[in-house]
């Protein structure tokens, strides 16, 4: 089971077929026809992915405000991704918005096993990655393991100073 999910489209019965099919997925699954609500509903509500149509205004279909909000979340929430839902000839588009900080987009009309996959996907790669301050703390330690505690020849073989490794101890 996933965290929440926070589900962006001002068509109220796209909301409902997803908040459907995703219920068994997501422990929550929040939804809003407005994109003015989606910092406030993150604000207050711990969101572990976003997924934002990318137009709002009737007759309007160029996509800037999707790629508005695009922004708006990577600003405010840059460790949230964000999977942008998009009519068939807005492929382009998506790309744009790929290009703009998007974790993946997909295609209306959907099919439900590749959107729940993709959603799957975003999120099971996120939890993969690891900071590179993580990578160096968890090398050192094992060096340092290797070397059965002796600092000198750790030191030697990760290529610094005793007293560099010393400096990032300090810090691990």
């Amino acid at each position: 089971m996933y965290g929440t999910i926070l589900i962006v489209d001002d068509n109220v019965a796209i909301l409902t077929a997803m908040k459907y099919l995703l219920a068994d997925t997501f422990g929550q699954v929040l939804t809003t026809t407005q994109p003015d609500d989606i910092l406030k509903l993150m604000a207050q509500q711990p969101t572990d992915i976003v997924l934002l149509d990318m137009n709002f205004s009737l007759g309007v279909n160029s996509g800037q405000e999707g790629l508005f909000w695009l922004r708006a979340i990577r600003k405010h929430h840059p460790d949230v991704p964000v999977v942008l839902l998009t009519a068939y000839a807005d492929v382009s588009l998506a790309v744009k918005g790929l290009k703009n900080g998007a974790s993946d987009f997909i295609t209306k009309p959907w099919d439900n096993d590749e959107l729940l996959h993709k959603l799957k996907d975003v999120l099971d790669m996120r939890s993969e990655i690891v900071s590179l301050d993580e990578m160096e703390k968890e090398h050192i330690r094992r060096t340092i393991d290797r070397c059965h505690g002796n600092l000198s020849q750790a030191a030697e073989l990760l290529g610094i100073t005793r007293q560099t490794l010393y400096n990032k101890m300090r810090r691990l």
